[in-house]
């Protein structure tokens, strides 16, 4: 099936900045790491280190075979596309920003391609139709893409809805064995079914098909707590108000990485040696910064 994706067009990005990027600290007060303040447009990234240089031309013909990086986006996460229409400027997300970056040091036009889901974004990447995307590592979506080295790790937790009681993880188990009937939601697609179900065995578990679903039925109080990446949790928390909150503990963690399509493995060296540049010189702990995407740690594989 071929998706209708849509699909804005940005120049590429050359040029260096004329000033020296400031060190600071980083990553929702869970790590400290190397960090540096960007231009809130991202507009126009340095150059690549001399040795991607070197390797941009057999990379691009393999990473960005139509001439064009085609970056693969659905708004309202913070690991993919954050928008603010009124300032375009500010857009942010991990996928928006870094995939900015990656057209700059390959040297060609950076293209949003714009999807309502995640889904259906990785249906279009397995069938050629995505060039970049950023996300969790996941089994299901690993036949059809290729990941790279991990971006970092996100924990994973619970949000209860407004006026809850519940305070820490383990308090749903406890709130199940006093009165039974309580529901966790998940997104569907996720993954997290059996882990869930295996922590949970009173609970009955409740897949969703979106943030939004999640966050009404929080809202009508339909479940008692919703499992998902803390990055969206907590901005999820802020919108319900009313004392809704995300507990204490989690439930696992994520590994976020960069996904290609299947069949460039030619172009893997190259997206590892960006991997370990953005990590190394500050560009990802910006758009982590910018995309106020919390909960993120530093990646247990390096």
């Amino acid at each position: 099936m071929t998706l209708a994706p849509h699909v804005s067009h940005v120049s590429p990005s050359r040029g260096r900045w004329a000033r020296a990027l400031p060190r600071g600290l980083v990553l929702a007060g869970t790590l400290l790491l190397t960090a540096c303040a960007l231009p809130p447009s991202l507009v126009s990234p340095p150059q690549p280190p001399e040795q991607l240089a070197a390797a941009a031309p057999a990379a691009r013909a393999v990473l960005a075979p139509m001439g064009v990086l085609r970056v693969g986006v659905y708004a309202g996460s913070p690991l993919s596309l954050l928008e603010h229409p009124g300032d375009p400027s500010r857009n942010a997300g991990l996928a928006h920003d870094l995939g900015r970056v990656m057209a700059g040091w390959l040297d060609v036009p950076f293209e949003l391609v714009r999807f309502d889901r995640l889904p259906d974004l990785m249906l279009a990447m397995g069938q050629g139709e995505v060039d970049f995307t950023v996300t969790w590592t996941s089994e299901t979506y690993g036949r059809d893409v290729n990941y790279s080295l991990p971006l970092l790790d996100l924990e994973q937790g619970y949000l209860a809805g407004p006026d809850t009681d519940l305070r820490a993880a383990a308090d749903l188990n406890a709130l199940a064995a006093r009165q039974g009937g309580v529901k966790l939601g998940m997104l569907n697609g996720s993954g997290a079914q059996a882990p869930l179900a295996r922590r949970h065995p009173q609970i009955e578990i409740v897949s969703l098909g979106s943030y939004t679903e999640a966050s009404a039925r929080l809202a009508a109080r339909q479940i008692n707590a919703f499992a998902a990446s803390k990055s969206v949790l907590y901005p999820m928390a802020e919108r319900l108000g009313d004392g809704a909150r995300v507990l204490d503990g989690r439930w696992g963690l994520e590994t976020v990485a960069i996904a290609i399509p299947k069949g460039r493995q030619a172009g893997m060296s190259y997206l590892s040696r960006f991997v370990l540049s953005v990590r190394r010189e500050g560009y990802l702990q910006a758009a982590v910064k910018r995309a106020d995407l919390r909960g993120a740690i530093e990646p247990a594989i390096r």
